[in-house]
């Protein structure tokens, strides 16, 4: 469990930095998407990670990893707009969305502890494939809650959703470092 958690925080470390760069680029310019915006953004990503996953051609030379980073970024954008709500414009520097980000990304890894804990990191064992399929899946229940105006019966929330997703790319991230190595 040790070499995950330091596996984990180079990955969000990672994540976080590309994230300060753009939020130096642009600012907070994200805070003005709503919920389902964010869902669709992170579905186009996962979708284009499959596509390169069963894809033996690809016409733009790129890798699954900027897509993962991608699910990872805006599913924390997502768990930060269902804690502020929606600004009708960008209302966030750099230090506070850092902060929120910091925020989530511990919340999100105190959740990847305590299912590790259960699980016994089962994810290692996992295909790449696999976790996004599950990322997907994900995904459609979040568009399904959505569509429900967030009522859930029995289920868990959209946060804890994307949570899930940020863990699924996470180990994604850390399988795919592990075969380059």
């Amino acid at each position: 469990m040790q070499n995950t958690l330091k596996q984990y925080d180079d990955v969000t470390d990672k994540c976080r930095e590309l994230f300060v760069d753009k939020m130096q680029d642009y600012g907070s310019a994200w805070r003005i998407l709503r919920l389902p915006s964010l869902t669709d953004q992170i579905f186009i990503k996962a979708q284009r990670i499959r596509q390169l996953q069963e894809n033996d051609i690809r016409k733009v030379e790129e890798d699954e990893i900027p897509e993962f980073i991608g699910i990872i970024n805006y599913s924390v954008m997502a768990l930060i707009q269902i804690e502020k709500g929606v600004a009708e414009q960008p209302d966030l520097n750099v230090e506070e969305a850092t902060e929120l980000y910091d925020k989530h990304i511990s919340i999100s890894k105190e959740l990847m502890e305590n299912k590790n804990h259960d699980y016994g990191e089962a994810w290692r064992e996992m295909r790449i494939s696999s976790l996004t399929d599950l990322i997907l899946q994900k995904l459609l229940r979040v568009k399904q809650i959505e569509n429900n105006k967030g009522k859930t019966l029995v289920s868990e929330g959209i946060d804890a959703n994307y949570q899930d997703m940020i863990n699924y790319a996470i180990f994604a991230l850390i399988l795919i470092e592990e075969k380059q190595k």
